[in-house]
């Protein structure tokens, strides 16, 4: 196999549908400064190349190779290893929760291949460190008024335990949508909230805004997923007493308490009047004129705002410092594009590695949400290769964690919000691209009935869908070109969540209760249980 063809640059707009993502004006930037990913510890070798020139792939582990004999000795291993697992603490002194937003379960395959053959080594055999968690148990994803749910109410439901509407942050199901009055008299409590008045510290790492839904379920409330500024909001819900979510997150009961903040968002807590810092030509959206950071930074002396690479790394983990990151305006960078970046941006195995250190110090233990949350945003673009490379840096993200943390007295856990349409198909040989075209057979091309090459990876709906003109004929490097879109079934501005199941993985203190097929919400009980049905 050859190398992957260099990034030539971003080309794609996203504009994703009900609130998913914000519709942009602005090309998806490209990436300028060389970041060096950090090592690996040698058992989670997960080919952490990742930076920009991300994945050139070399030959790979030939299959063929394999005897009966040894597939026997490789499930007799397996057996082995469950068979002699430890047994665990049923209650943890902490909590790490990690969401990989869209995360379904073709996308952990497909990383999981992409990972394998970036290292060298046969994919489809591969071992993540998702992988390696011990315990497991399907999700049913649905929200209470949707079939298939946004990431609003599906993070409610995992850090809030119940079920709400579409677009809902922190409120129960009698909630409507926008309604502010049905929110301040529904809201209910995170696990944030509880973990706090326990005294156990808190934090939040996300790659998107740090007030988009996923991260803000940890410590806000609110009856529409978009009110991120009060730019956003209408003048009739600021009136009734509803704040935007930067707002919360500055000074609301929960977000003012969180001793770790990382992600990206600084338009959300800036005025209209003041330039970005990293990109001088932009400004804050705040229409009430207030610099949020400044204010925090006020409130908070001795603690640290950072936004970018070089101060994130001269950060202080001593007990007492708060730490506030912001590394973009909006979203943070794909991990493929994230080594281009001029002022730099740490990874998220960094973020996480910081936050546990920072968050280790207190007495009582602490309880943190880790989102890989641009895997979606890729996936709502058609753009595998994003999604998936995301989703590989959020595994590395976990595998640093295990490092960090003693199982005895810590319970990880992983899973997705929701799915997304992406699917694996056509009959590819053992050790086929994952982004390549189907062949079987001495790399000989599988063709469609039009006579034309197809791919493994394709969506459901999206923006790849073909038009009048038929599909084109694809050459089997345009396929793995990192800014290609994944054909599509039913053309669509974005492709969208799906409605299956996903999966949650867990491991240390309490992972056991991960077993069979549970309600969504029924994961935050589960947490909860670990950490407060007996403190340890």
């Amino acid at each position: 196999m050859g190398r992957l063809p260099p990034d030539a640059g971003v080309s794609m707009r996203l504009s994703v549908i009900n609130g998913c993502y914000r519709p942009s004006n602005r090309l998806f930037e490209t990436n300028r400064n060389e970041l060096k990913e950090p090592r690996l510890p040698h058992r989670y070798m997960l080919i952490l190349a990742l930076g920009s020139a991300l994945l050139g792939t070399p030959a790979l582990a030939d299959p063929a190779q394999s005897t009966t004999q040894q597939y026997r000795q490789q499930a007799q291993a397996e057996l082995e290893v469950r068979k002699n697992a430890a047994e665990r603490p049923a209650h943890a002194r902490n909590v790490i929760i990690f969401i990989g937003d869209g995360m379904g379960i073709s996308t952990l395959t497909a990383a999981r291949i992409l990972a394998g053959e970036a290292a060298g080594v046969d994919g489809e055999s591969f071992v993540t460190a998702m992988d390696r968690l011990d315990h497991a148990a399907l999700v049913k994803t649905y929200s209470h008024n949707a079939q298939v749910s946004d990431s609003a109410s599906t993070a409610t439901a995992i850090l809030a335990g119940v079920k709400t509407r579409s677009g809902v942050i922190g409120a129960g199901p009698e909630t409507m949508l926008d309604d502010c009055a049905t929110m301040l008299a529904n809201r209910v409590p995170s696990l944030f909230a509880m973990a706090q008045e326990a005294g156990l510290a808190t934090g939040v790492v996300t790659t998107t805004g740090i007030t988009h839904a996923t991260p803000a379920a940890a410590y806000a409330h609110t009856p529409q997923r978009n009110w991120e500024a009060d730019a956003d909001m209408p003048a009739e819900a600021l009136a009734q007493g509803c704040q935007d979510i930067a707002r919360q997150l500055i000074e609301g009961p929960v977000g003012s308490k969180l001793e770790v903040m990382f992600g990206g968002g600084r338009r959300a807590f800036l005025p209209a009047s003041a330039p970005d810092p990293e990109y001088p030509d932009q400004t804050g959206e705040r229409k009430d004129g207030r610099d949020l950071i400044a204010e925090w930074r006020a409130a908070n002396p001795g603690s640290a705002f950072v936004w970018n690479a070089a101060q994130f790394a001269e950060l202080d983990q001593a007990a007492g410092t708060r730490l506030l990151g912001l590394f973009e305006p909006g979203h943070m960078q794909f991990e493929a594009d994230r080594a281009k970046d001029a002022a730099g941006e740490p990874s998220l195995a960094d973020m996480v590695a910081l936050a546990i250190a920072r968050l280790s110090h207190g007495d009582q233990g602490y309880v943190l949400l880790v989102e890989g949350g641009r895997i979606d945003h890729a996936h709502h673009a058609g753009n595998a290769y994003r999604a998936l490379t995301d989703a590989v840096a959020f595994d590395a993200a976990i595998a640093r964690a295990v490092e960090l943390v003693d199982p005895d007295e810590t319970l990880i856990v992983s899973t997705a919000d929701h799915s997304h349409v992406l699917t694996i198909s056509g009959y590819p040989e053992r050790g086929n691209p994952i982004l390549g075209t189907v062949a079987f057979g001495e790399n000989r091309p599988v063709l469609a009935l039009d006579g034309k090459a197809y791919t493994t990876l394709g969506y459901a709906n999206g923006p790849g869908a073909i038009g009048a003109g038929g599909r084109p004929d694809l050459a089997p490097e345009e396929a793995v070109a990192h800014d290609y879109r994944q054909q599509a079934t039913v053309p669509l501005g974005s492709e969208t969540h799906a409605g299956e199941d996903v999966v949650v993985k867990a491991s240390g203190a309490g992972a056991q209760l991960f077993r069979g097929t549970i309600e969504q919400h029924t994961i935050f009980y589960l947490m909860h249980e670990a950490l407060f049905g007996e403190r340890p």
